[in-house]
């Protein structure tokens, strides 16, 4: 339950339109659910402005689809990440109404579209084709949160014309994610075009030296451009979580 669903039933008790007991039955669940291999965070979105997302490697299908019933059971949004081909066709087939992106590996079940946040888009920017796949756990968990995103594909620095003609389209975001492998120079790139805030994410795309998204990681820590911040390699989710908190902060 978000803060906006607790207001509307605290005015409905105001109002006389609900019970207080009703209102208890709405509650009850605050401020976790356990389940039989977890607990969830009912109270999370109170707390974050976001309800509780979940981690899907590592977890079996079954368990997967018992947490998102239980967070759509409250009527939040359920998104799950890391679920590989198999896990998807199984959840779909327990959960028809999810929506699976074999690209992103994101499964997402909801009732309604998410409430619109931030006054400008996300812009998710890639630096490659092989980025994608991690640039889309950023877009689709940031659409998720309820940002508009708008995508910039294969732009990196080997082509730096093709990034520049992409200036108005960044000029309008709020907050731009920058999705980059071999040496994760283009978060550089971007920082020093526009005065927006810079989510950084490593991929570990790339040849040897790279080291598996370590050289990009490095490169984007130590970059002379201001505003630039890092997440960890691969962690399109981070990015896109941090952004929605920037874009969450700017309306309220």
């Amino acid at each position: 339950m978000d803060p906006k669903a607790v207001r509307e039933l605290l005015e409905r008790v105001r109002r006389g339109d609900a019970s207080v007991d009703e209102a208890m039955g709405s509650l009850r669940d605050l401020p976790f659910a356990a389940l039989a291999e977890a607990t969830v965070d009912h109270h999370r979105a109170l707390r974050t402005g976001f309800p509780e997302v979940i981690l899907g490697s590592g977890k079996t299908a079954e368990q997967i689809v018992a947490i998102m019933r239980e967070i759509d059971s409250h009527g939040q949004v359920a998104l799950a990440t890391r679920v590989d081909g198999d896990h998807g066709a199984e959840i779909c087939a327990a959960l028809p109404k999810v929506r699976y992106d074999p690209v992103a590996r994101t499964a997402v079940l909801m009732r309604r579209p998410p409430r619109r946040i931030g006054t400008a888009p996300v812009c998710v920017v890639t630096a490659g084709t092989s980025d994608i796949p991690v640039a889309e756990e950023a877009a689709v968990t940031a659409e998720v949160l309820g940002n508009e995103v708008v995508r910039v594909r294969d732009v990196g620095v080997a082509g730096l014309h093709r990034l520049l003609a992409q200036r108005p389209v960044l000029d309008r975001a709020s907050v731009i994610i920058v999705v980059a492998g071999m040496e994760g120079a283009l978060a550089s790139a971007v920082g020093g075009l526009v005065a927006k805030p810079i989510v950084a994410v490593p991929t570990s795309v790339g040849y040897g030296a790279s080291f598996g998204g370590v050289a990009a990681l490095l490169g984007m820590l130590t970059s002379c451009a201001s505003g630039v911040t890092v997440v960890n390699i691969d962690n399109g989710f981070g990015a896109a979580y941090a952004a929605s908190l920037i874009n969450l902060g700017v309306e309220t």
